[in-house]
This record gives C-alpha cells, structure tokens and sequence, in this order.
C-alpha cells in the first residue's frame, strides 16, 4: 500500500481519536461519566476481541506476565484514564482536553525516570519534561481567584488521566508477554469495562436510570463505541504495524486539531490563544523528550545525516 494511502489513514486516525472528545462531550449531557465509559469499553471490547480471533493465531492470555500485563493496562489505561477523562470533560472543552492529554509520552518519560531503574534522562530530556508540565499550567491558567472554577477542577482530572494512561505505559514494559497486541488490548478493554462498571456502581448518580435515552444520546454514544472506539482502535493496530511505535504516537499531536475543529463546528465552542500556547509549549517538550527518538526516525528516512546532528 502507498505512502500516500498510509498518510490519509493516520490523518483518518487522528480525525477520530479527535472528535472522540467532541463526542464524549456530546454523551455526557445524556450520560453519567463512569457509566459512559464503562459502556463504550463493553462494545469496544468485544469488537477488539473479535478482531483478534481473526487476525490472530493467538487470542487467549496464558502466562503470568500475560495477565499482570492485562491487570495493570485494565486498570490504568482503561479503567483509571477513561473515569478520569470522562469525568473531567464535564468542566473543559474538547480541544483542552485533548492538549492535556497530548501530555501523556512526556509524563511517561518521567515515570520511567523514576521506576526503571535503567532509565535516564538526559538534559534536554529533563528540560522537554518541565516544559511539558508547563504547558498544562498554561491552558490551566491557575489564577488566585480560579482555583476552584470548574476549568481548573476539569484540567486537573484530565492530568490524572494522562497520568495514569503514562504509568501505565511504563508498568506494563516490565511485563514480557508474547500476547498480540490485538489480543491484550481487547483484554484490557473488557476488563478495564468491569472495574468501570463496579466503580459506577458504588458512586452516587451513575446508575441506568440516570440516563436519558434520547436519539441525540444514542448518536453520540454509538460513534464513541463503534467508530472511534473499536474502529479506531483497529485502525491504530494497522498503523502500528506500518509506522512503528514513535510515528504511529505522534498522532496524539494532531488530534488536538480536530477536537478544536470538532468542538467548534458541533458544539460550538472555541480555542483562546493562551490554550494554543499551551499546546505549543507541550509540543516543544515532547520533541525535547523524544528527540533521539525522533532523530533515529528521520535517519532511517533518510532525512538527516549521522553527521549533521549532534545529541546532547
């Protein structure tokens, strides 16, 4: 398949995972938050899993490492990010949202800094990590009098769920597992979907009888299930395996642009200046972060020269 078909199903990529938040905030006006979550990873779950059976020799975890692996990714990349997210998008927009979770890669360079014993960072790499935590300060934009304004409450739930989404990132590599990936993030949906389920049943106001059934609320929770939930999902597998994991995760730096696109052609809403630099500030931080990464990327391309760049 050509280049240019790969470029227009990574733009497709990040046009989902984009309106993915217009569309949360969509449900939520019909929908409990946990409950929203857990449902969507019920139908994304069982999509996923049936993907696996057909593309896969291998669907079913066995080993110990398999399930730890399953355990910890249900828990913090289903479970704790999506209650999270979920719940903060209620305060913030579609595009804040998304820029704070952009923070995601540069939050797990710094927990592997901190739980991996072999992991370093290197200057500009500590440098990449503070200006990403900057950033998030300035779309928050905390003032004396706004410390307590549902934005700055929405912003810091989306930071825990970039927070947990990034350990988990960074718990789950020291699990050796031969599982597919399609395989073990099928798992991780249905399981992340039953702690989701018990969590809304213990908390006030997340109960079915909270929901209100209208066409508008089955719209938008159909196209954040199908669409850019499971669909979404196995279009990141087919991209994985094309781009490798350092280009396939750049998208999380143009999805942003279509959650402000989204938000404001469906909801209305819109971007301010300071929100914009913000993503800026946390862009340049994660280049900072990842810049070997990135170089070793644009040398096997063929856009840069060993010799022509020098590393710090």
């Amino acid at each position: 398949m050509s280049r240019w078909t790969t470029t227009g199903l990574y733009v497709l990529l990040a046009a989902l995972w984009g309106t993915s938040f217009v569309a949360t905030r969509a449900a939520l006006a019909a929908f409990p938050p946990i409950l929203l979550a857990a449902l969507r990873f019920d139908v994304a779950g069982v999509f996923v899993l049936g993907y696996a059976l057909a593309t896969t020799r291998r669907w079913r975890p066995r080993s110990r490492e398999d399930w730890l692996s399953i355990a910890l990714g249900g828990v913090l990349f289903v479970a704790a990010h999506h209650a999270f997210l979920f719940t903060g998008q209620q305060y913030v927009t579609a595009a804040v949202a998304a820029i704070v979770i952009s923070l995601d890669p540069v939050l797990a360079t710094g927990f592997s800094r901190v739980l991996l014993p072999d992991a370093r960072l290197s200057r500009l790499a500590s440098v990449g990590l503070l200006l990403g935590l900057l950033g998030v300060v300035v779309v928050a934009n905390p003032t004396p009098s706004s410390l307590l304004s549902g934005d700055v409450l929405g912003i810091g739930l989306v930071f825990l769920a970039a927070a947990a989404f990034a350990l988990a990132a960074v718990t789950t590599s020291r699990y050796r597992t031969t599982l597919p990936v399609q395989s073990m993030q099928a798992w991780m949906m249905l399981v992340g979907a039953v702690v989701l389920h018990a969590t809304a049943v213990v908390l006030p106001g997340e109960s079915f009888s909270a929901v209100h059934w209208t066409t508008d609320a089955l719209l938008s929770f159909g196209y954040l299930a199908v669409v850019t939930g499971a669909f979404g999902y196995l279009l990141y597998f087919e991209l994985l395996d094309r781009l490798g994991p350092v280009e396939i995760n750049l998208v999380g730096y143009v999805i942003p642009i279509f959650a402000a696109l989204g938000g404001w052609a469906v909801l209305g809403e819109t971007v301010t200046v300071q929100t914009a630099a913000g993503f800026v500030v946390i862009v340049c931080g994660f280049v900072l972060v990842k810049h070997r990464a990135i170089l070793d990327e644009l040398r096997s391309a063929g856009v840069v020269r060993d010799e022509s760049v020098t590393e710090s």
